[in-house]
Order: structure tokens, then sequence, then C-alpha cells
């Protein structure tokens, strides 16, 4: 269907499903979910990219005067919300955003994406992605404030009794097939209270809107069950932390373009020039797949997060695996991601750094199949084996230097993402914590 008809469909559909308001969604640079809520009267106005909004109230936008902004929803996103009540429905539509020139916004996570698809589709390839997004389940209290108190004490995998999360999941995992999604997969994770729900992958722009209305529907589905969903890196100490494992692939011609059944290992050179990209930026690429100051406490040795940039067809200890499976399923499982990412900017900086290594026909280092965590600092000097950077500041720092990253986000962005960043680790850096309290209070 053409655009012209895309838009009719979606009118006919809200009429036939009775929907009565139309949430109009996007996300600020930092990944934050917004919306505008429209009745269904003005649904024609906005397919017709007519409804403007102050982008001056969105952190990372726009100043005060230049805040007309133009919301053009993408009807390839409708879906009503399952939740709600059949009479008065509501439904939604993704959006990117335009200034008043009618050019894409440069302040657009989802444009931004865009753009860096474009870059591939010239070198012609198209990006697969698949998520891993773990995320925990908390009580709240009486106020309904979220507490740490988790749902249950299970471990990997556990069923009833011991997993009360579960009925919780498994209507997150109901209205998720009713919003479209394939699940391929739904488990307690390692943690008490930590799950993960795996949906198939897609092309990089469905993936990216996939995750954002996948953590909003975890988030609304445990609060309808008294529960607190958070998708913060690592809430509690001395337990894992959630990640964001990105399986990656590129197709070219139709055809699997990492797979090759005489190279090495059953992969292609385009295979080992991406992952040598993805090496080659790690560092700059961590401050935006791992975004706040939370993150780093999960990216320390002991609890299965990456530290070192390396890679291996595998053990699961490197910044990189690579999956038996070959074929159509060959890819990559970049393991640093967490789930407080953009996913936008997250899976354009990753494809802009693969992109780079196929540019420059990079090659990655001899892969490692040790337990990394088990070697000692003389044997990683040895094997020339990198570490992820220790906190957000580190990250921000190589990302200042790292020109192609900086490119892929563009320079506004890249300026005001870093800014806030910088703001966000200054504040950190200043506070007085309770650790410090409990340590040094009675002793100095």
């Amino acid at each position: 269907m053409n655009d012209k008809e895309k838009r009719a469909a979606v009118l006919h559909q809200a009429e036939e499903l009775g929907v009565k308001f139309v949430r109009l969604q996007f996300t600020d640079i930092f990944g934050v979910l917004k919306n505008v809520a429209i009745p269904v009267e003005q649904l024609p106005k906005a397919l017709n990219n007519e409804l403007m909004f102050d982008g001056s109230s969105i952190e990372g936008f726009v100043r005060i005067e230049e805040s007309d902004m133009y919301l053009h929803p993408d009807p390839d996103t409708f879906v009503v919300f399952p939740w709600r009540p059949h009479e008065g429905m509501v439904a939604r539509l993704i959006c990117d955003v335009y200034g008043p020139d009618g050019i894409p916004f440069s302040g657009c996570p989802r444009s931004t994406l865009k753009r860096v698809l474009s870059e591939a589709a010239a070198m012609g390839f198209t990006m697969n992605v698949g998520p891993e997004a773990e995320f925990f389940l908390f009580h709240t209290d009486a106020s309904g404030k979220p507490t740490l108190d988790t749902h249950d004490s299970a471990g990997y995998f556990d069923l009833t009794p011991v997993d009360l999360g579960e009925d919780a999941r498994r209507d997150m995992v109901l209205t998720l097939e009713q919003m479209g999604f394939e699940i391929e997969a739904s488990h307690h994770e390692v943690a008490p209270g930590q799950h993960e729900i795996d949906f198939k992958y897609a092309d990089a722009l469905a993936t990216a809107d996939r995750i954002t209305t996948f953590k909003f529907v975890v988030r609304t589905i445990a609060q309808r069950h008294g529960l607190h969903a958070t998708f913060m890196p690592k809430p509690i100490y001395g337990i894992n932390g959630s990640g964001m494992h990105c399986n990656l692939s590129l197709s070219k011609d139709g055809k699997n373009a990492f797979y090759d059944p005489k190279g090495e290992q059953g992969l292609s050179e385009t295979a080992y020039q991406f992952i040598a990209g993805i090496m080659a930026h790690a560092k700059a690429l961590t401050a935006i797949t791992n975004p706040t100051v939370n993150s780093y406490k999960r990216l320390v040795p002991g609890y299965e997060a990456p530290v070192y940039i390396a890679w291996s067809p595998r053990n699961r200890s490197p910044l990189i695996r690579v999956p038996a499976k070959r074929g159509a399923s060959t890819r990559i499982e970049v393991r640093h991601p967490d789930p407080s990412c953009n996913p936008y900017l997250a899976i354009a900086v990753l494809l802009k750094a693969g992109l780079d290594g196929i540019k420059r026909g990079l090659t990655p280092p001899k892969p490692t199949d040790k337990n990394i965590f088990a070697m000692k600092p003389e044997e990683l000097k040895k094997e020339g084996i990198d570490i992820l950077p220790l906190n957000l500041e580190e990250a921000l720092e190589a990302l200042a230097e790292d020109e192609v990253i900086r490119d892929a986000l563009g320079s506004h962005i890249y300026n005001r993402f870093s800014f806030a960043k910088e703001m966000e680790a200054k504040e950190y850096r200043t506070r007085v914590h309770q650790w410090e309290i409990d340590q040094y209070l009675t002793k100095f």
C-alpha cells in the first residue's frame, strides 16, 4: 500500500474498532516515552501531519523560541491497547518529529535511526535486530510507591509456586501478542524478581518501536497486578543487573550477509568487519547503550555482564558472542547494552560502528575462548584485551573523541545528550550517599 492507502486503512480500523482516543507517541533523546492524546475526530488531521506540539517542553529538544514541532505518525504502528475497555477504546501511533520547515527534526531519535539505516541501504544492507530485555518486578508500598522488595525468591527458569510473578508475566505475554508481537520465550531470570521476555527479531526500525512499546506494556501490566516493573540496570547490590543483549545481523540481496559456508567458522568477511567495527568503537558506544550512572554498577565482574572488549564464538564472558546457528540465523550478540538506553539511538550507533568496520575493512583480534573473568591482568594485557568504561564520565569522554559515533547521533543530539549526562554524573559525584555515611560517619 502507498501512504494514502495506509492512512485510509488506519481511519477504517479506528472506526471499525470503536476507537475514541489516539495517543501520538514519540521519545525524547533519553528514550522516555511521550505522547499527545487526541480524540479520534482529530485522527484525519494527525494523519495529514498537521498536529503541532510544544517542543520546548520536551527535555533535549529545542529552546522556547523554536518550540513549534509537528508529529508525523507512522501508519504501520497503529495498534489498539488491549487493556482498555471495549467501549471508548484507545489506540496509538508512533510518530517522527518534524520542524515547521517540513524537515525531520535533528533531535528526533527515530529520525536519527532512519538516517543511519539509509546509510546502510546505500551500501546495500538492511539490518535485523533481536533484543533480550530483562526487568525486575517489585512490590509497592501502601501508598503505591515502588519498593525494593522482590515479589519472589526464584531463580533462573523457576516456576510456580516459587515464581510469584508468573501471572503478571503471562498477562504481559498475552497483551504483547494481542498487539502483534511474536513472543519466542519468557522466563524467570537469575536474580530474584528478575524476568525476561524475548520477541522475534525484525528490521531495526520496527524493533526499536517494539522495544519502546514493550517497556510501556510491561510497566502497565505490572501496575495492574500491584507490582512495579523497572528497567533500571542495577536496582539491587549483590545480584545480577538487567541487560538488553542485542542480536544483530545484516542482509544483502535478500541473503544473510554474515553467513559464508566457506568462511572461517561459517562467518563472512562482512561479519568479521562488522565485529571489528563494534569493538573499535565499543567505549564510545557505551555512553549510548549504557547511558546512566547506574548502568556502570551492572558492568562489573562477577554478574555475567560483559566488562572486556573481546569476542568469542563460544563463551558468554566477552562483549560480543557469536551464537552457534548458521545460515539465515547467523548473527552476533552484543551483550553490554542495558534497557535504560534509548533503543533508537542505541541501534543507530551499533549499526554505525559496524558499518565503519565494513567501510574500513577492519579485522577483529583473535577470538577469546577462555573465561575472561578468570584471567589475570597480565593475561589480559598479553591478549590485548581492553576494558569498557568504568563509569559514565569515562564513557562520555570516549564519545567526545569518537567522530563516527558522534556523526551517527548528529550534533544536536550529541550536544544535548552529553551536556545532560555530564550534569547527571556531576550531581551523582557531588551527592553524599548512604554507603559513605555507613563507612565514615563514626570512623572519623
